[in-house]
């Protein structure tokens, strides 16, 4: 009796087997030899995963392609004014402010330390027997709107005195002054503004 036992437990055993391999030749490599096969498609779909990897270590390099660009030009420094045509010895070596006026030449400048800082510009002098005297002078005064006595009261905005009866000041730049030295109204209010009182004026023929 105890054999016919051990023998159905031997035959119960093998059917165990057989039902949980799923196959007779499955039974040779135990109950985990089907998850071990199922597992193969799951490492054959990581090679696509694996192969994406250089598209994505190809992309540093695609950037680093790139040329590099060129720092944009630098604008370029207005010329600084040249004391080259300024004819007045004496006012570019005077220091502070000072003015230079070219009679033949119609041109006038204003000069700092012996640098022209504005001009030059057009201006007409005094005609034949009112003739504008030429020499060195200095800054008499400053006024911002004189009336001539002498001519009707004629105006003469921005009037720069650097001899008695004759300064600059905004007149027409067609008809010669009476001795004075006639600029635009821009150019005479600049000259207003940066010329003080004892300030070299030269004046050359």
């Amino acid at each position: 009796m105890k054999r016919v036992l051990v023998g159905m437990a031997a035959l119960a055993a093998a059917f165990g087997l057989v039902a949980c391999s799923g196959s007779t030749a499955g039974s040779a490599a135990g109950g985990g030899a089907v998850p071990a096969a199922a597992s193969v498609p799951v490492s054959s779909s990581s090679a696509p995963t694996s192969s994406s990897a250089p598209a994505t270590s190809s992309s540093p390099a695609s950037t680093s392609a790139k040329p590099t660009p060129k720092p944009a030009p630098k604008p370029k420094a207005d010329p600084e004014p040249s004391t080259a045509d300024v004819p007045c010895a004496a006012a570019a070596a005077a220091s502070g402010t000072s003015a230079c006026v070219d009679i033949s030449a119609h041109r006038a400048w204003l000069l700092q330390d012996g640098k022209v800082i504005y001009g030059p510009v057009s201006m007409l002098p005094g005609r034949k027997g009112h003739a504008t005297p030429t020499g060195t002078f200095h800054v008499l005064s400053k006024e911002k709107l004189h009336l001539s006595k002498q001519f009707d009261n004629a105006p003469m905005p921005n009037s720069v005195f650097f001899y008695p009866g004759d300064a600059f000041h905004t007149g027409s730049l067609k008809v010669y002054s009476h001795g004075c030295i006639h600029l635009s109204a821009t150019s005479s209010l600049r000259f207003f503004n940066t010329l003080h009182i004892g300030d070299v004026v030269q004046v050359v023929p």
